[in-house]
């Protein structure tokens, strides 16, 4: 859309008669104000550095610019006719030409101290680990300093030497010219990978790395009412760091293995007390099982399949609080599959019963009565 266009010559705010010079310098301090990297919260920004970059593009050269000051905005005529563009690539060469003397925004600092990888290790525990806590020891594989060369890379007695074709930045300057004057790329030096030094003579130990893989064993506390999927973060026990860096932190992550009895909710548990059809309905005294010992715990007459008694305290610790959850007890009448001779005769009796030969007696009267009035 041609006729959209803004005139080149506006766009730069340069008379018609501008030199050269003119032109250059008023294309650069557009660029500076109006670069994207500069202008993130912008939107139309981008859109703005593109218009100043085509105008300097035309302007800039001397026959491209006598063609537009004869034909304007042609349709066949701009960045790219004639093969002529050859473009930004993301704005990244003018950058460092532009901005390279703004406060180090060109020239950029050889890396420095990297701090090590973190580590995972998954730690499968029981329920019984996680409700009295204690310290679990685990053997995990990682990085660490060459102790022969504490990470000089070096043979021992010798040292790493600056790099000569960075001079010891770790960064390389390319630099071509362009229809906008020259354009410098900065880029990883490829001698020294980005170090800044090299090494004549490696280090027998780590092969020149720094670093050596080693095996350690390393205590973990295990806090009482540690909860599946928590994650105990163990500082500086992860990888060694780059350039002096601090090491990484080492994160166990907790499972805790199906129980037999138990299961667990937050900070409480749950467990299924099996009871016999007579038990429930007469009432009785049972042990229930716990993480620290059995108690005893009263069934009163008449409890319903389902029915959940709460002991309080007999839970998991709470891991952030004092105190613990609770035990919930849930009844799980259990039903026989197979009947002695006498249990048949007494159960048949007991359906056989009427409520006008029992006038007065409820059901559970008349269970007590069927099995000898005893609990």
């Amino acid at each position: 859309m041609a006729e959209n266009k803004r005139d080149y010559y506006e766009v730069l705010g340069i008379d018609r008669n501008a030199s050269t010079e003119e032109i250059k310098k008023a294309y650069r301090r557009l660029a500076r104000k109006y670069h994207p990297d500069f202008n993130k919260d912008d939107p139309r920004a981008e859109e703005k550095f593109k218009e100043i970059n085509e105008a300097y593009e035309v302007l800039s050269d001397p026959q491209k610019r006598e063609r537009y000051d004869h034909f304007g905005h042609d349709p066949g005529f701009g960045p790219g006719a004639g093969g002529g563009f050859e473009g930004f690539g993301g704005f990244e060469s003018i950058f460092e030409d532009l901005f390279g003397g703004l406060g180090g925004f060109g020239r950029r600092r050889p890396p420095g101290p990297e701090q090590g990888q973190h580590l995972r290790y998954d730690l499968e525990i029981t329920l019984e680990d996680a409700f009295q806590g204690g310290t679990k020891e685990i053997r995990v594989s990682r990085s660490e300093i060459c102790p022969e060369c504490r990470g000089s890379r070096s043979r021992p007695g010798t040292k790493p030497e600056t790099c000569p074709a960075c001079g010891g930045s770790g960064q390389q300057q390319v630099t071509r010219d362009t229809l906008f004057g020259r354009m410098i790329n900065i880029q990883t030096c490829l001698n020294c990978s980005g170090r800044g030094t090299i090494v004549k003579e490696p280090c027998p130990a780590c092969r020149g790395q720094g670093r050596v893989v080693r095996e350690r064993t390393i205590e973990v506390k295990i806090p009482p009412g540690v909860a599946h999927g928590t994650r105990l973060r163990i500082q500086g026990e992860g990888e060694a760091g780059l350039r002096g860096g601090p090491p990484g932190d080492l994160y166990v992550v907790i499972s805790i293995r199906r129980h037999k009895l138990f299961r667990r909710e937050r900070d409480d548990l749950i467990y299924e007390l099996p009871l016999q059809m007579a038990m429930a309905a007469l009432g009785t005294e049972v042990e229930v099982p716990t993480l620290d010992g059995t108690v005893t715990m009263k069934i009163p007459e008449g409890t319903q399949p389902g029915t959940v008694f709460r002991l309080r305290g007999k839970g998991m610790p709470r891991l952030h609080g004092l105190g613990k959850g609770d035990l919930r007890v849930t009844v799980k009448v259990v039903v026989p599959k197979r009947l002695t001779a006498r249990e048949r005769e007494l159960l048949k009796e007991l359906a056989q019963l009427s409520p006008s030969e029992e006038k007065g007696k409820g059901f559970f009267d008349r269970m007590k009565d069927a099995f000898g009035g005893s609990h």
